[in-house]
C-alpha cells in the first residue's frame, strides 16, 4: 500500500471505509468488522496499517518457567519493532473476562517509538491521561491494573470482538470499531472512498439547503442512486 492511500485512509472514519468497501465490491454484505462497542483513547484518532498480532492473558500468573515467559515477551517486542510500516498492534486477550491492562503509558509509548500507528484489542487499557499522543488505543475495556498480563502467542490469528484478524491484514480503526480491508480491493478502495463521498454529498447538500422538502429529497435521492451505480 502506497503512502498516498495511507494518508487518504487516515482522513476518513471507519464507517466511511466500511461503506467504501461495499462500493468497491459492488454489493452489500461486507462483514469483517468488530461487533461490540469499544473504547478509544483518542476520540479523533484513526488507526491504519498492517496487523502485527499476538495473544495475551492476565487472570493468572504464567505456569511456565520465568525464562520462557521472558523469552516470549522479547520475541513479541522484536516482532513489533521489526514490522514494516504502517503497522498496527492487534492483540487478543484470551481471558473470558479480561482484567489486565496490557496497554498503559509505558507499553503504548514503546510501540509508538517502534513506529506503529496504534493498537486494537478486546482487552484492557489504562493510564488514560498519560498515553502518548499520536498512538490511539482501541480497547474492549478500561481498568486500573495490569494483573498478571503476559504474552501467550506471537504472529498468530486473533479474534477481536467478532473480527478475525490474520497477521498482515490491512486494518482501519477509530472510535466506531475496527475492520479489515480485503486485500483484493486495496487498489480500488481509494477511488471508492472518493466516489462514496461525492455521491453522499448529493443528499447531504440537499438536506442542508433552505426549503428542503420531500420533493427535493426525492430528486436528490434519485440522483444519488443513479450516481452510485
Amino acid at each position: 500500500m502506497d503512502d498516498t492511500l495511507t494518508e487518504l485512509l487516515k482522513t476518513v472514519d471507519t464507517p466511511t471505509v466500511c461503506n467504501a468497501i461495499e462500493v468497491a465490491e459492488g454489493r452489500r454484505g461486507f462483514d469483517r468488522f468488530t461487533r461490540r462497542t469499544m473504547t478509544i483513547s483518542d476520540p479523533s484518532g484513526v488507526i491504519v496499517g498492517r496487523a502485527r498480532t499476538a495473544k495475551i492473558s492476565a487472570t493468572e500468573a504464567p505456569a511456565e518457567p520465568a525464562e520462557e515467559t521472558k523469552a516470549r515477551r522479547m520475541a513479541y517486542y522484536r516482532h513489533m519493532a521489526e514490522s514494516p510500516l504502517p503497522s498496527v498492534a492487534v492483540i487478543e486477550d484470551v481471558d473470558e473476562a479480561p482484567v489486565g491492562a496490557y496497554w498503559g503509558e509505558i507499553n503504548a509509548t514503546v510501540h509508538k517509538g517502534f513506529g506503529l500507528s496504534g493498537a486494537v484489542t478486546n482487552g484492557v487499557m489504562r493510564d488514560l491521561g498519560d498515553l502518548p499522543g499520536g498512538f490511539p488505543v482501541l480497547a474492549g475495556a478500561v481498568g486500573p491494573s495490569h494483573a498478571f498480563v503476559h504474552v501467550r502467542e506471537v504472529d498468530t490469528t486473533v479474534a477481536i470482538n467478532g473480527l478475525t484478524v490474520e497477521p498482515g491484514d490491512m486494518i482501519h480503526a477509530d472510535r466506531h470499531g475496527a475492520l479489515v480491508i480485503p486485500e483484493g480491493i486495496l487498489d480500488e478502495i481509494g477511488g471508492a472512498i472518493t466516489k462514496l463521498i461525492e455521491t453522499e454529498k448529493i443528499v447531504l447538500d440537499a438536506a442542508r439547503a433552505p426549503g428542503f422538502d420531500f420533493a427535493a429529497f426525492e430528486a436528490a435521492w434519485t440522483a444519488f442512486e443513479k450516481a452510485r451505480t
